[in-house]
């Protein structure tokens, strides 16, 4: 088998049988999970060795991130210049995991839900031609109900990032939209639209505002070191006189891609983040919601988890 590759990691999967295929390993975080509780056999490329890997390059134009720069990287370097993308990557996981994982892992890792995972299910993404969460349970399932599959996409990196309007470059493609790197969800078998022979190089955010504030939550079931059944980054400019002149919201956990809340960020906008403005924000974020049978609860942690970005970020 003959691969030429920039940078990458765990790319186009290989499903929970994966004898023979293919998988790229970077921080492997997700991959050795999956190989744990699937018993995939892929062959495994290993690209930490890879020039450019974990670069970050910092230019007028922008900031480039390798898709192998781990997010503690993220968390530590970044809080200056993009804090919304910081505090999302300090909030993830663990310190042992942040120290392996990586941005381009983060972004393209596979789904969490439980039936995907399990060696003796089979669903839309291992292969299968239906979705046995919508009928069985689906706790942790989307609040959206927008996409065949329920199961909401994991990357929280990728929420962040939609609030800057980053981009991605592959080896086959530059400048392309998270948003368009992830989908809508309405193609069930893929958790992302990378072709099965691209690989995603780098990440480019755009220069750093000054000012800028932020604020990250995530509402989950204990204390720390847990999957968000909904969280929540915002990212504010203010003026002098305290009114937001520029901002992205967007929330994860609750739909089948990351959702940024454009009508959200237009209450926000010229508004001082008075209590009225929050209340009204925080109802709007929940608006369209439409839960399945196990997930009516998310709707009022949408509302709260909101709110309370908002609250910490006007502090």
């Amino acid at each position: 088998m003959s691969v030429t590759i920039l940078t990458a990691y765990d790319q186009r999967p290989e499903g929970p049988d994966g004898t023979g295929e293919l998988a790229y390993r970077a921080g492997g975080t997700d991959l050795q999970e999956r190989l744990r509780t699937t018993g995939a056999t892929p062959h495994i490329l290993d690209l930490t060795g890879v020039p450019g890997f974990a670069a970050v390059e910092r230019t007028d134009a922008g900031t480039t991130l390798g898709a192998g720069v781990t997010v503690a990287t993220l968390a530590r370097d970044l809080a200056g210049d993009y804090p919304a993308l910081a505090l999302t990557a300090a909030g993830l996981a663990t310190p042992q995991v942040r120290t392996a994982a990586t941005i381009g892992g983060n972004l393209l890792q596979r789904t969490r839900c439980w039936y995907f995972r399990h060696p003796h299910t089979s669903c839309f993404k291992s292969g299968g031609d239906s979705c046995p969460a919508r009928d069985g349970r689906h706790l942790y399932g989307n609040v959206f109900d927008t996409a065949p599959c329920v199961h909401p996409h994991p990357s929280s990196l990728a929420m962040a990032l939609l609030t800057y309007a980053a981009t991605v470059d592959t080896t086959q493609r530059d400048g392309l939209a998270v948003g368009d790197v992830l989908g809508d969800g309405s193609d069930p078998t893929r958790d992302h639209l990378l072709a099965d022979d691209e690989v995603l190089t780098r990440v480019v955010l755009p220069p750093p505002a000054a000012g800028e504030q932020a604020a990250y939550f995530r509402s989950i079931s204990r204390f720390e070191a847990e999957w968000p059944l909904v969280e929540a980054v915002v990212r504010v400019v203010r003026d002098d006189a305290g009114a937001v002149t520029a901002c992205g919201l967007a929330i994860g956990g609750v739909a089948p891609v990351p959702l940024r809340l454009g009508a959200v960020e237009t209450l926000l906008t010229g508004s001082t983040l008075d209590d009225d403005t929050i209340a009204r924000s925080a109802a709007t974020a929940a608006q369209g919601a439409t839960p399945l049978p196990e997930t009516g609860y998310k709707v009022a942690l949408v509302e709260a988890t909101v709110r309370e970005v908002l609250e910490r970020v006007r502090s």
